[in-house]
């Protein structure tokens, strides 16, 4: 299996998984970051921007395995919103402290690598090519 398929499949399994628990558990998922969700509207809004988001573009990703054209446009995306995930929360970090948040300096770690691994498989896609 070529290197960008495998990251497209483990890409779709994670944001399935975690899409699917914040949809399902959205005030357990939630605590794990420190969100205290005090009202019916907070918690929908958890259900749709981290479960629903997540397993939308999960479904994108299904897509690309199956038409070999998307390949390239979905790595793009995971490069694009990954960065922009690491980078925002970087920013976060420094706007309004606590760089001692363990939950945020393991998704920083998180992101930047699949950030790195979506370029890095983005770019073995057009070598394979």
């Amino acid at each position: 299996m070529p290197v960008a398929r495998l990251f497209l499949v483990v890409q779709l399994l994670l944001l399935t998984g975690f899409g699917g628990a914040y949809f399902l558990w959205p005030q357990e998922m939630g605590a794990v970051s420190g969100m205290l969700l005090m009202e019916s509207s907070a918690v929908t809004d958890v259900r749709a921007q981290y479960g629903a988001l997540p397993v939308g573009l999960a479904v994108f990703l299904a897509l690309a395995l199956w038409r070999p054209e998307l390949t390239r446009p979905a790595l793009i995306l995971l490069l694009v919103l990954y960065a922009s995930l690491a980078l925002g929360r970087i920013a976060g970090l420094w706007l309004d402290g606590g760089a001692q948040q363990t939950f945020n300096l393991w998704a920083i770690l998180f992101e930047v690598v699949s950030a790195g691994l979506a370029g890095w498989a983005l770019q073995r896609w057009r070598a394979d090519r």
